[in-house]
């Protein structure tokens, strides 16, 4: 009997986990907005300290938005602002920037980018990922 009310509990969290791993808004775009999808990086055992390695972001978007900085912050450290290597528009659209950390160990990576929408600086959402850093 007491195992009911634990289970519903167990149910009710296990729900509650995967709809709070939503990394982007849901609905349409606004005039000219670039909404982030998620973060890739390369397989783990490419990703050393101090060593660059590209991040690619895909994303949804309203025409071809400038994107001008992709920013992102190592396990709550940063933001630290790159330059954006290659954007792909499509549909999905892509965005590749080369990072750097010293930091080896298992990360979390969340990143978003700065565009240009109605003339001025826009950030996007934030998406993110789990990543490991393999020491030099």
């Amino acid at each position: 009997m007491k195992f009911v009310p634990v289970a519903i509990l167990m149910g009710g969290a296990i729900l509650l986990g995967i709809f709070s791993c939503a990394t982007a808004p849901k609905g349409s775009l606004a005039a000219g907005e670039l909404r982030l999808l998620g973060l890739e990086v390369p397989e783990k055992a490419d990703i050393r300290e101090n060593l660059p390695f590209v991040v690619s972001i895909s994303f949804e978007a309203d025409g071809k938005p400038e994107i001008r900085t992709a920013c992102f912050f190592l396990s709550g450290d940063g933001p630290y602002c790159f330059k954006v290597n290659d954007v792909y528009y499509g549909s999905p659209g892509t965005i590749n920037v080369k990072i750097r950390t010293k930091n080896p160990g298992p990360l979390i990576l969340e990143g978003y980018v700065l565009y240009i929408r109605d003339g001025k600086i826009q950030p996007t959402n934030v998406v993110s990922t789990h990543f490991r850093v393999i020491q030099k």
